[in-house]
């Protein structure tokens, strides 16, 4: 009976995970909608910039918001080839030895970003090649992000398809800690030491002291998939109980 109730709570903890992606993808789904509504939008920089800001800012600008960051790339087929086009806006940001802290949503402004040089081969980057590839919506992460935040974030994104023409990716950038906000009392609730982790094995989060974020762990075939991620809860410890207080 016992093993029942704990297996039904780690099956709650994972549609937890669910749910809250769920509603990301809703969100992405969403302004993708509204960009192709508008054609002339999606031709004139001016014009998507205003009306991706009016997409990206409110959520932004939410108390305790979950998103640090969020908007459109164009597609180098859009820009002709050789032009960035970033309509991106970050949150809020925490203190950081690289940015500071902001108290308000601004604009991401690459020129600022002397190291940046990387983004004009930004098609091979994951969070762009497999939405272009796979024309699905896609988790990448958790990684350190370094242009923006300076910190562990998740990042989720979404093709923009016009017929056969790629225009760009919508999406949303979360801090892991966030995230940990959201998902850690669901996996304390189960009463074991878990780890949420992403295919290739990557701790997000962890109810186990001993495993921290970014570590990798092995993936054994008792693993608890969230279903529409690519997230499996993994149990750290024999039988995955829990002793004393995680942190």
């Amino acid at each position: 009976m016992a093993s029942t109730v704990l297996d039904a709570g780690v099956a709650e903890a994972a549609g937890r995970v669910s749910d809250l992606f769920s509603r990301l993808h809703g969100t992405l789904a969403a302004w993708r909608d509204a960009i192709l509504a508008d054609p002339v939008a999606a031709s004139s920089s001016a014009v998507l910039d205003e009306r991706v800001a009016a997409l990206v800012l409110p959520p932004l600008r939410e108390p305790d918001p979950l998103l640090i960051g969020a908007g459109f790339i164009a597609a180098p087929e859009l820009t002709g080839g050789d032009e960035l086009h970033f309509s991106w806006w970050l949150g809020p940001l925490e203190d950081n030895p690289v940015f500071g802290a902001t108290t308000a949503p601004s604009r991401l402004d690459l020129a600022s970003r002397s190291y940046a040089g990387y983004l004009r081969d930004f098609g091979s980057l994951e969070w762009y090649s497999i939405p272009r590839s796979t024309h699905r919506t896609h988790i990448t992460g958790p990684y350190i992000d370094h242009l923006c935040a300076c910190d562990y974030i998740v990042t989720v994104t979404s093709p923009v398809e016009s017929g056969e023409q790629m225009l760009g990716v919508v999406g949303v950038d979360v801090y892991v800690k966030r995230l940990e906000r959201e998902l850690l009392p669901s996996l304390l609730a189960t009463g074991r030491r878990l780890a949420l982790v992403n295919a290739s094995g990557r701790v997000m989060v962890s109810t186990d002291p001993a495993v921290r974020v970014g570590s990798v762990v092995a993936v054994p075939g008792d693993a608890v998939a969230c279903p529409g991620t690519p997230f499996h809860l993994v149990p750290t410890a024999p039988g995955g109980e829990r002793t004393g207080r995680a942190g």
